[in-house]
């Protein structure tokens, strides 16, 4: 008997396949829908999701220029990896953080995606706390 669950739903099991996709754009406007908001936050099916394990530097309040134009090659990065293909969300230890984002980590192929934006330089660790960037 198919699940009766929606893939977001499904897809909140640890572990869980690469089941989930969509067509990423950045978001723009009121409408937040399968949208990039910057390195490490994003909308999708209609719950804003921040990425877990990593921090990316600002592009909207940012300290400085350097910042800003690591952020939005990050955001760019991100939304380039999103719109790669099929992805799963795992859970973490807690559910949502104190702006009431979902905190997730977004996997593809049992890999974190964040662990590539820090391979390359576009984010760091989540240590609990923002660095500067500047």
């Amino acid at each position: 008997m198919p699940s009766t669950k929606s893939p977001h739903e499904r897809a909140m099991v640890a572990n869980a396949d690469d089941i989930l996709n969509a067509n990423f754009a950045l978001c723009d406007g009121p409408v937040r829908n399968n949208c990039v908001v910057d390195g490490d936050t994003i909308w999708f099916e209609g719950r804003k999701i921040r990425i877990a394990d990593i921090n990316t530097p600002e592009t909207h309040e940012a300290q400085c220029e350097q910042e800003r134009e690591l952020g939005v090659k990050a955001k760019m990065r991100l939304l380039a990896l999103l719109n790669m293909g099929n992805f799963s969300l795992k859970n973490i230890d807690r559910d949502t953080d104190q702006y009431d984002r979902d905190l997730r980590i977004i996997i593809r192929g049992g890999d974190s995606i964040g662990e590539k934006l820090v391979d390359e330089g576009l984010a760091e660790k989540w240590q609990g706390y923002r660095r500067s960037w500047c």
